[in-house]
């Protein structure tokens, strides 16, 4: 969806406020900061950095970034960006070569230019016949280790944090428990709250009962605010609807208000 299409979809869920937190660009804000500005939704400038940890990939989300550093945002991830075509030109290549007839021009139609992903690729899959779902294409030929899908080599997620704080933004650990073991997060958050973590996302589509208490019980362990979010990707993802994630997600108002004072915002 284009972020215009995305405000207008948040006024029809009766949303409070709405953040655009693209992976790796900040290409879309202009576009949807001048859409709220004509809407009952706020909205808040954001970016998902996708980054590494002992291997393990993380996603780092900044929110409220000024618009005089959206694009630093893009210079940051140049590198990145570069490293990504390559992943994904490699995993095209590979699926090819295995009997898959995939092309880069399919994955890319179904996003802007070279800016697809595997969900995009695992849409071209299922459209083929090849795989019944997205999540049966992430399951076996986008798996990583199974031979055709080698990720690119990722910014760490220390030096997000620092990128984002450096901006007066807020940083937050999304869905971090989709990610870590509970073990893993308490080697984690201490040296993720020094670099300037300031929260991590408590409220979650993928989250049961559980693991949203462990989660919020980790934020209140180590000082961290509490953040959340429906994760919204559009047809990527059907399953999950933009707010409300499966229908029963709830992140309070406070949240926002949260997160907007952890960040040098006006």
């Amino acid at each position: 969806m284009t972020p215009e299409e995305l405000v207008s979809l948040a006024e029809k869920q009766g949303l409070s406020a709405l953040a655009l937190t693209d992976h790796n660009t900040a290409r879309g804000l202009p576009d949807f900061m001048a859409a709220g500005r004509n809407s009952s939704v706020i909205t808040v400038p954001g970016c998902e950095f996708t980054t590494e940890w002992r291997k393990k990939e993380i996603h780092i989300v900044g929110l409220f970034f000024r618009e005089e550093h959206w694009a630093e945002i893009e210079d940051f991830l140049e590198l990145a960006h570069l490293a990504k075509i390559n992943s994904n030109n490699s995993l095209i290549t590979r699926l090819n070569d295995a009997g898959y007839e995939v092309s880069v021009e399919e994955a890319s139609a179904l996003t802007q230019g070279d800016d697809f992903n595997r969900a995009h690729v695992a849409r071209v899959l299922m459209a083929k016949g090849y795989v019944k779902s997205v999540s049966e294409a992430f399951a076996t030929l986008l798996k990583e280790g199974n031979g055709f899908y080698v990720p690119p080599r990722r910014i760490t997620s220390m030096a997000a944090i620092r990128f984002i704080k450096t901006f007066s933004a807020t940083a937050i650990f999304a869905h971090p428990l989709l990610n870590l073991s509970y073990e893993e997060m308490l080697e984690f958050l201490p040296e993720a709250k020094e670099a300037g973590l300031d929260a991590i996302e408590t409220h979650y589509t993928e989250y049961d009962e559980e693991m949203t208490e462990v989660a919020v019980s980790l934020a209140e362990q180590f000082g961290l605010k509490q953040s959340g979010g429906s994760d919204f990707h559009g047809a990527a993802k059907p399953h999950i609807q933009l707010g409300v994630g499966r229908g029963d997600l709830v992140v309070p108002y406070s949240f926002y208000e949260d997160m907007l004072g952890c960040a040098d915002y006006e």
